[in-house]
Order: C-alpha cells, then structure tokens, then sequence
C-alpha cells in the first residue's frame, strides 16, 4: 500500500502530537516522583516540530506547566505559528511551497 503525501502528512503529524503529548506526561510523572526532570527547551522543541496540539493537550489534561511563565507565552507563540502555517498551506499551497523553499535554501 502506497501513501500518498497529505495521508502521510496527516500520519507524521499525529505521530508527533501523540510523542509530544508522551514528553509532557512523562515530565509531569516525574515531577510528581521527582525524578529528573526533561528541559523546558526540550518541551517546547517538541512543540515547534511538530507537536504543539499535543502539547496543548498534554497541558490542559494533565495541568502541566500550565503557570509557568515565560512557557505558556512561547508555547502559545507556537501553536500561532502553526496554525498560521497551515491556514497559508490551505488557503496558498503555491506561496507555502515557495516559502519553504526558501527557508529550506536558506539552511
């Protein structure tokens, strides 16, 4: 069976909204145990790739980091961004794709 792209896509994506929903209970369990702990760096990296709903309802289910400031703040600025991605995706596909071209070239 061959996957088309947008099948893939969606795959990939609530892969990695599932790994970060994992991440952030994984870092609440151990803050309960107090057990060493996963960086907020690394938390919010895991949002920005990919998995910011995740995140998001990782933090409204479990009620983590749900106070810390400036967490709350820079993880909203990335479900913006993602959101604002998706909606140029859909309603640009042509100036999306240039856009990631570019960023692409750039690195």
């Amino acid at each position: 069976m061959e996957l088309s792209t947008p099948l893939a896509l969606f795959i990939l994506y609530l892969l990695l909204n599932v790994i970060a929903f994992c991440v952030y209970w994984w870092d609440k369990q151990a803050a309960i145990d107090g057990t060493w702990r996963i960086s907020e760096r690394t938390l919010l990296g895991v949002a920005f790739i990919g998995g910011s709903l995740g995140a998001l309802a990782a933090q409204q289910m479990l009620r983590h980091k749900t106070r810390k400031e400036p967490f709350r703040t820079l993880l909203m600025i990335i479900i913006i961004l993602h959101a604002l991605g998706a909606a140029s995706w859909l309603l640009a596909p042509e100036l999306a794709k240039s856009v990631i071209v570019a960023i692409a070239g750039a690195i």
